[in-house]
């Protein structure tokens, strides 16, 4: 598993214009081919009557998937410049479909480029890229006494804070890096003089937007 990667939060339609020709980008996310191709035969369904409904899909991985078509626009001129802004955005686990309709206007293989370019990038950007990151959740049991002291250190380090339990002692739940979980264990250990119950959860990703703010769990 990636201990972090970049993907989209939610499906979007974005819509431009280009010497007439109207260009539609319908992006997803998605975590199998399957879904990308499903997501893909969906929008040709809809679109049927478009002049070309040019995708293309990257999935990370073990195994790393990545298509794309054309669908009918001269070779290299629509399905690999969609790839090109995936990969130059650096994220993975989406399908982007940019739908044509022409306008009587001929673009070019330049002009192509430019107008598929452009409508992918604007349709990522409208699915918001968001953060996942490989995190283990750390329960902290501490001393009321404790927590004025611990919860500053927390919020100045900068961790991620799920939640606060305040009953007899005080639970706090973090999300920490897979690969820190043994240097904040130490760290709290530290700063409570081992005063302090810690004990590992379960390892899972939590998404953050571009503040760090975690916004959803898997």
């Amino acid at each position: 598993m990636a201990k972090e990667y970049k993907t989209v939060l939610n499906f979007s339609v974005t819509e431009m214009e280009e010497k007439k020709s109207k260009f539609i980008a319908s992006v997803k996310p998605v975590s199998t081919e399957e879904e990308a191709l499903a997501f893909i035969q969906e929008l040709k369904s809809k679109y049927w009557d478009a002049t070309h409904n040019v995708y293309s899909y990257f999935i990370g991985g073990n195994n790393i998937i990545q298509r794309f078509s054309d669908d009918g626009e001269p070779s290299g001129t629509a399905g690999v410049p969609v790839l090109e802004v995936i990969k130059r955005m650096g994220v993975q686990n989406l399908v982007v479909v940019v739908t044509r309709y022409f306008g009587g206007t001929l673009l070019g293989a330049a002009g192509l480029i430019r107008a598929y370019s452009k409508s992918a990038a604007l349709g990522i950007e409208a699915s918001k890229i968001v953060r996942k990151l490989l995190s283990r959740e750390v329960r902290i049991i501490i001393e009321y006494t404790l927590f004025g002291k611990l919860h500053s250190f927390l919020l100045n380090e900068g961790h991620t804070i799920k939640e606060i339990i305040y009953e007899q002692d005080v639970e706090i739940f973090v999300f920490v890096p897979v690969d820190l979980v043994e240097d904040f264990e130490a760290v709290i250990e530290e700063t409570t003089n081992a005063r302090a119950i810690v004990e590992r959860g379960e390892a899972s990703y939590i998404t953050l937007d571009e503040k760090g703010n975690i916004i959803g769990l898997e």
